[in-house]
């Protein structure tokens, strides 16, 4: 059985790695730097939802790995049934460097989504709904920016 520490240690690694944009990709400076952005804004978001997995203590890892199934399942978790560890495969959409941390932080909303979901439903104001409520807290948790982004 797979520990939930592991999945957390290879999400992050995953997501750490470099993303090797080709400058000779791009027609100038500017459009290389914005890619640049965009890829350093998916980090510091795949950062912390990790994090707050990594924080929610009663997650079971059963949760965690039912994630994996965000992101159109491109990112998964594969075990070898030799004993041999656990890694993470990552199947390319368009472009590599501009999706992957995406899918470290879709997969960790898609579980903390699953975590969270009875308890933030069950603090429904009147005349909310469960779906509402779930994201009101997600929202004072993370920040409009990332709720509406990964948890919309």
């Amino acid at each position: 059985m797979i520990e939930k520490q592991t999945v957390i240690d290879l999400l992050d690694r995953f997501n750490r790695q470099r993303p090797g944009l080709e400058f000779g990709n791009y027609g100038d400076v500017a459009s290389y730097r914005a890619e640049l952005r965009g890829i350093a804004r998916d980090k510091r978001e795949a950062d912390a939802l990790l994090c707050a997995v990594a924080q929610a203590g009663g997650m079971p890892v059963e949760t965690l790995l039912e994630g994996f199934r965000a992101y159109s399942g491109r990112l998964s978790l594969v075990t070898y049934p030799d004993g041999k560890g656990p890694r993470l495969d990552y199947c390319t959409g368009q472009y590599f460097p501009t999706e992957y941390r995406r899918a470290v932080a879709a997969v960790c909303a898609a579980a903390l989504w699953d975590y969270h979901r009875d308890d933030f439903a069950a603090d429904a104001e009147p005349g909310e709904s469960a779906g509402d409520a779930i994201r009101r807290n997600f929202r004072k948790r993370f920040g409009r920016a990332i709720a509406n982004r990964w948890f919309n």
